[in-house]
């Protein structure tokens, strides 16, 4: 295996990535569509249950702004962020990105949602097979991490079934449910590009 780990390669160039059933493609600031999928993913009771942004979105505009960060944050070279489509019909059903990149340590943090009619259908799992290995082949990263709270057993299990070993307990590190003033522990998998790569779904 080459060398990943001292040489990756820029995130300014983000391309769209086909594979077990899924359409993984930048979201687009300028589309309303996106901005409104965008909101309804991230207002949603069991999104906002597991993750409490620092400026949670209320509006159309809002979603777009944030798209629009998100846009600047891939040119910047430090985020990549991935619209989830059905790869038959087009149909909207996530969002998953490679967060917090940083080229000198090969380094880059997952995170991800799935629409509430979309779950239970293993588009998450899908969804993070795709988004590693290409974090892995193409931005030629050597060490992706995922944490979720420590009572989020769904992540949980996503995170095992794609390869990402449990590696402790990390206290006091996220936002507590709805609050910026207390904190919940959370726990930490990761995936090395060395890891042996998991055997891709045998349905969806």
């Amino acid at each position: 295996m080459a060398d990943t780990h001292t040489h990756p390669r820029s995130v300014r160039s983000l391309p769209e990535l086909h594979g077990h059933g899924l359409h993984l493609s930048p979201w687009d600031p300028a589309s309303r569509s996106d901005a409104e999928v965008w909101l309804r993913g991230t207002t949603d009771p069991e999104f906002n249950r597991w993750n409490t942004p620092l400026r949670p979105v209320t509006d159309v505009e809002g979603a777009r702004e944030t798209l629009r960060k998100r846009a600047q944050w891939t040119e910047d070279g430090t985020t990549v962020s991935f619209r989830i489509a059905d790869a038959d019909t087009g149909t909207p059903l996530g969002h998953i990105g490679v967060n917090d990149v940083r080229p000198v340590q090969g380094l880059g943090m997952v995170g991800y949602w799935v629409l509430p009619e979309a779950r239970r259908r293993g588009v998450a799992t899908r969804a993070l097979l795709l988004a590693a290995r290409w974090a892995f082949t193409e931005l030629g990263l050597h060490r992706l991490e995922l944490d979720h709270a420590v009572e989020h057993e769904v992540s949980c299990r996503i995170a095992e079934r794609c390869g990402f070993l449990p590696e402790g307990i990390l206290r006091e590190a996220m936002f507590a449910e709805g609050r910026h003033d207390a904190f919940r522990d959370s726990h930490l998998h990761a995936r090395l590009a060395t890891d042996p790569e998991p055997a891709p779904p045998k349905s969806h």
